[in-house]
């Protein structure tokens, strides 16, 4: 674990830096991508422990988006389950001697949570229409717009910082208390660490879901009230 706030410079391409941030992350896509190819070798045959694993991994996500977004969990599942399994494993990375965790990088949250601010767009226009959805910003009342764009903006920045401040303060906290204790007491701070680590992913993930699935079902929620 690092105890700067800043990613370490690997090298430079160009113009373009790669801190250590980057690199993790491109390790983290390339695990992700092996793994679901191990386990899709397996499809038409007996699957084998890796399928089973991926399949009831799926399922258990598709059943969580529909708690949210029940008539879109079909299509919310591509985006909203890699997101997850992808917080998951990058906030858990800082276990891993010589790593940090990517989303204690301010920049890998503000990613993110940009990333999260035009998928709610996306998916809300293809759901709605690009008139019926800019509509629900002028409903009540257009003198509410100001407000809704504010609101759209803050939720965003707030996204970006709610992981960053509570992963950096989970591997500051960890590294103070090795330098304080050693390892007389590491069992419980790895556990914490890993309980934490899967809190703040599953957070995240459903806030977005929360957002996108609200985006897409605003104008249906209008349509209802007026009817």
């Amino acid at each position: 674990m690092g105890n700067d706030l800043n990613a370490a410079l690997l090298f430079m391409v160009g113009d373009f830096q790669v801190t250590i941030t980057v690199a993790t992350t491109w390790g983290i896509m390339a695990l992700l991508g092996l793994l679901s190819w191990l386990a899709m070798r397996g499809r038409g045959t007996h699957p084998g422990f890796l399928q089973t694993a991926a399949e009831g991994l799926v399922t258990a996500l598709e059943d969580a988006i529909a708690t949210a977004a029940p008539q879109h969990a079909r299509e919310l599942l591509p985006f909203i389950a890699t997101l997850w399994i992808y917080l998951v494993v990058a906030n858990l990375a800082g276990l891993v001697p010589g790593l940090d965790s990517p989303t204690r990088d301010i920049s890998q949250t503000s990613a993110l949570a940009i990333l999260v601010f035009f998928s709610v767009h996306w998916f809300g226009i293809r759901s709605q229409g690009l008139k019926n959805y800019l509509r629900h910003y002028l409903t009540p009342s257009p003198i509410l717009l100001p407000f809704h764009l504010i609101s759209e903006a803050t939720r965003t920045i707030a996204l970006a910082i709610r992981l960053f401040g509570n992963m950096m303060s989970l591997e500051m906290a960890a590294l103070l208390v090795l330098m304080v204790a050693g390892f007389l007491a590491p069992v419980p701070l790895l556990m914490l660490h890993v309980i934490e680590a899967l809190v703040q992913a599953y957070i995240f993930g459903m806030l977005a879901l929360i957002y996108v699935a609200g985006g897409m079902q605003s104008q249906e929620l209008h349509q209802q009230k007026d009817d």
